[in-house]
């Protein structure tokens, strides 16, 4: 890996800091950054799958609209504040 100098000393310097090898700092980073890759690409995923299943959903007719879902929901409010 090709490093500026100025980032690579500052990178040793912050090691050597909380008293540990440099390689095993680089080596955790490298850890975490593959987790989070791993992570983002799965719910990607997950999104994606889930998006497929309400267009099908609305597809077969058994979706329901944005203006049906307000129209329930503005109910269910009032609802519960007539309630209070």
């Amino acid at each position: 890996m090709k490093l500026e100098p100025e980032l690579r000393a500052e990178f040793m310097a912050e090691a050597a800091a909380v008293h540990r090898p440099a390689s095993q700092v680089l080596r955790e980073l490298m850890r975490e950054f593959v987790q989070h890759q791993r992570e983002a690409r799965e719910y990607d995923a997950f999104l994606r799958r889930k998006i497929e299943v309400a267009r099908s959903s609305m597809r077969d007719g058994l979706g329901r609209s944005n203006d049906e879902v307000e129209v329930d929901f503005a109910a269910r409010r009032a609802s519960v504040g007539s309630q209070a």
